[in-house]
């Protein structure tokens, strides 16, 4: 539940009045222009920055109230940052994913390992298991960091522009696995990206942060409330509810 949520950087606001709320098994999505707040609200709700004003409250709780270890095991995130070391072979980082749970010198469990290899069957990684994760296309690693979050086994999986530089085919898979995922496995998925359309067509629940009302419901309630329409100039660029998608203006 997140409610008249501010954030941004050493206390100068980047967006405001952010208020939405999710449930087990829903895809969404963080929508909005460049520079508006997408990537400091994900980074926020994973704890990797302080809010400015508002509430963020997870089962009840306010997130402020949680250790990193219960927050580590609540919340995975899945940035844009590179990974640390792409010499990593490819079990080697889904492994990663159960540091929460491991002890001290980070041996895995029967059940540590039993989940990562229900993660490696449903995202169908056991090709390349062996493989050095520099050896791994832009689409391939995605799903792999998508499988270690799953690895995590949190209630909430953040993910930052999920589908970057990948061609459309592959964002469309990525977006469909994605949701996939959070209907089977009763997760909730809030990820941002600027694949509006895309995220109409696939996702349960949408944000559309703009700076002014931050409109959230579902992608057909959006549409019939004309929340996309002053997303872009609109002598511009306009949006056509009868299709969900934008069309430039000539």
């Amino acid at each position: 539940m997140i409610n008249d949520l501010s954030i941004g950087y050493e206390g100068k606001v980047v967006a405001s009045a952010i208020s939405f709320s999710l449930q087990k098994g829903e895809l969404a999505a963080i929508v909005g222009v460049n520079g508006i707040g997408k990537s400091t609200l994900l980074r926020t709700l994973g704890n990797f920055q302080p809010k400015i004003a508002g509430s963020i409250r997870i089962d009840g709780k306010e997130l402020a109230t949680y250790n990193e270890q219960q927050i580590a095991s609540k919340i995975s995130v899945v940035l844009t940052e590179p990974i640390a070391s792409k010499n990593l072979s490819v079990y080697e980082l889904l492994a990663l994913g159960r540091q929460p749970y491991t002890n001290w010198l980070g041996k895995l469990g029967t059940n540590d390992i039993s989940v990562i290899y229900k993660s490696i069957a449903l995202l169908e990684l056991a090709p390349f298991l062996n493989k050095k994760c520099f050896q791994l296309s832009d689409g391939q690693l995605q799903r792999i960091l998508i499988a270690r979050a799953l690895i995590q086994d949190t209630d909430i999986i953040l993910l930052d522009e999920p589908t970057t530089h990948l061609d459309l085919y592959h964002k469309v898979s990525i977006l469909k696995l994605l949701k996939s995922i959070a209907h089977q496995t009763n997760k909730i998925i809030l990820y941002t990206s600027h694949e509006i359309e895309l995220a109409i067509q696939l996702c349960d629940k949408m944000l559309i942060l703009d700076g002014d009302t931050n409109a959230f419901d579902q992608p057909c309630k959006l549409i019939e409330n004309n929340s996309f329409d002053s997303l872009f100039p609109p002598d511009t660029i306009s949006f056509d509810a009868t299709t969900g998608s934008f069309k430039i203006k000539k």
